[in-house]
Formats: structure tokens, sequence, C-alpha cells
């Protein structure tokens, strides 16, 4: 098997990072599948119920799923004195849950072939916090590498590996309307290389991983971050 015949499912394809990520697979031979509210299979990863139904659509139209990469995310600025209970369900119900009902209808194909790749697109946030409102955010990219370094061990004799791309404060539309264009450039000052980040760079991280040069990585998490975390 090569990358002529993998399939490629990026969940949050559409988006700044996630449409470099397709970018990336496309350029390496993948067959690229993006699923997104506009994408190859439309899902609203917020219902578990549209999201295994989007599963389902991917493994009869297109027979396989050989990478998965959730990338999709969304953020709710929650520091906890505004705590709200709905709205924190429904961040976890796209950042997190989405993720695990998609690996649950990938990884039997997956095992059946005995190769695969899940790849986590978490943050570096969740080491340093930059403030108190992104409590929500926070949790569920941690929350990502914790299920990243659990079902990694639990793949291994399958043949599946499991890792995330944890990138830094990366310039794209979202981070400069959420964050703003000082902060990026606060950002880039405290990095130990001096450059603003972009969307290839996680995405060749993902590509790496994916590929067949990333096979003896798994329960790893890589920090494309310009070294603004030291781990």
């Amino acid at each position: 098997m090569d990358n002529q015949t993998r399939v490629a499912v990026v969940t949050g394809g559409a988006g700044g990072i996630g449409s470099a990520i397709v970018s990336a697979l496309r350029e390496s031979g993948h067959r690229t599948v993006v699923l997104d509210r506009v994408g190859d299979v439309e899902c609203d990863l917020a219902s578990a119920t549209s999201t295994q139904r989007a599963a389902q659509t991917v493994l009869e139209r297109y027979g396989r799923c050989d990478v998965f990469v959730h990338c999709a995310g969304v953020f709710d600025a929650m520091p906890l004195h505004d705590f709200d209970l709905e709205r924190w369900r429904d961040l976890m119900a796209v950042n997190v849950e989405a993720a695990l009902h998609l690996a649950k209808a990938f990884a039997p194909g997956m095992t059946s072939r005995q190769f695969g790749r899940i790849i986590f697109v978490s943050s570096d946030g969740h080491w340093i916090p930059a403030n108190a409102d992104f409590l929500a955010y926070v949790t569920s990219k941690a929350a990502l590498d914790g299920i990243m370094r659990a079902l990694a061990v639990s793949f291994g004799g399958d043949g599946i590996a499991v890792s995330s791309v944890a990138p830094g404060l990366t310039d794209t539309p979202l981070s400069r309307s959420v964050a703003g264009d000082d902060a990026i450039r606060d950002v880039v000052a405290a990095q130990v290389l001096k450059r603003r980040l972009t969307p290839e760079d996680a995405a060749s991280a993902v590509a790496f991983l994916a590929s067949d040069g990333g096979e003896a990585l798994t329960g790893q998490v890589l920090t494309p971050n310009g070294g603004a975390v030291l781990r």
C-alpha cells in the first residue's frame, strides 16, 4: 500500500490550518476527504448523529480511511466566572467528542489492514494558557492529547500510530480575529525562532506523521511553535 491508495479524512479541512493540511496530504499523494460543514462530506461535528452518519458516508463512498486527522475546533471565551454548561458541552462536542466518534468508526478498517494513522491537532496553549478566557478551549486540547496517548497504547498492536500536532499561535484569519495582530507579534517576540507561524508549519508536521517516515512515532506530540514552549 502506498499513498496513491490511501484515503485521508480531515475534519475542519476548510479552515486555515485544516486547508493547509489537506493540501500537504494531497501533495504527498493521499486521496483526501474534507469532512466539515462545507466539504466533500458535509457534517455538523457538534452532533453525534451527524458525525456518525458522516463517518458511514465516508466508508460507503470512499471505501476506507487510512489517515484520520481531527483538525476541527471551535473557540469560546469562557473564564470560570462565566462558565456555562451548555456552551462548554457544545465546544467539547466538536473539539473532543467528534474525534472519538470518528476514530471509533475508522479504526476497525485500519486494524484489518494493519495500517493506520490517527492525528489530532491540539495546541501548545494547554502547557502555558495565555489567559483565563481560554479555559474551555485549553481543556479540550489537553483532553485530545490525553486521548491520543490512550489510543496509542490501545492500537499499537494493530499497526495504528496515534499522535498529536500542537501548533503555537498561528497566523490565520481566525487567530487574528480572536487574539489580534498585536498578540501574534508578542508571541513571535517570545519565541526562540523570531518568525510568524504559518498553517503550513502545522501541515508539514501532520504530513510527516502520516508518511512512512513517521511509522516509528506514536503517542507523541509534535510542537511546531517556533520555540514558544520548550519541552
